[in-house]
């Protein structure tokens, strides 16, 4: 009977570990030396932006992405204020640093499930799971985090920085930003996320 308890618990931590949310994975970042020219383009991203807005030729079509991505986000997040707010936070952000919008918020899922206090195991932080390492090489280690807007504002500079080291190749770029070159494990996590939830045509 022991024996049959101890493989019946054994196999249920093995399922729980399966089951972890990706972001419990994510967030693994690695420093790395920064060529004086670089970390100056990253540290002017981080400086210099305006307020949040949709990033849309035409307004009614930036509602209606608004109108739909907050239905999606429903199911990570309850408050439809707050919903929107982040949403157009996300879309401002992502489209100014020149990444797809819908792939980030793939990305976001993966990282943090959009929960804007998540810390990962190694000490990422916030929606993006952002190490603070960057604070000191590209930004200032009295910004927080956990602050929406900052952690996005990093997240989508680091994330520019390695799809412009990988000549565009997203796959590779995304393994950087998990600390994990060489498997394609959190780049089809990503991937898997955004053409499920979060596709836009």
């Amino acid at each position: 009977m022991a024996t049959i308890n101890r493989t019946r618990r054994m196999v249920l931590a093995a399922a729980a570990w399966f089951w972890l949310p990706e972001s419990l994975m994510a967030g693994t970042q690695q420093e790395e030396t920064l060529a004086d020219d670089v970390a100056s383009i990253m540290r002017r991203s981080l400086e210099h932006a305006s307020p949040p807005r949709l990033v849309f030729e035409h307004a009614i079509e930036g509602q209606r992405w608004l109108n739909a991505m907050s239905l999606r986000l429903a199911q990570f997040v309850d408050n439809e204020l707050y919903r929107r707010r982040l949403l157009t936070a996300i879309h401002y952000e992502a489209s100014r640093a020149g990444l797809d919008v819908q792939m980030v918020l793939g990305l976001i899922e993966v990282e943090s499930r959009f929960r804007q206090y998540a810390v990962s195991t190694v000490g990422a932080k916030g929606l993006m799971q952002v190490m603070p390492f960057w604070q000191r090489y590209i930004g200032d280690e009295a910004h927080n985090l956990f602050d929406v807007r900052t952690n996005l504002r990093y997240g989508c500079t680091v994330l520019r920085h390695y799809v412009n080291v990988e000549n565009g190749n997203l796959r590779r770029a995304l393994a950087r930003y998990n600390g994990s070159l060489g498997s394609n494990k959190y780049p089809d996590a990503v991937i898997a996320a955004w053409q499920k939830h979060w596709l836009w045509h």
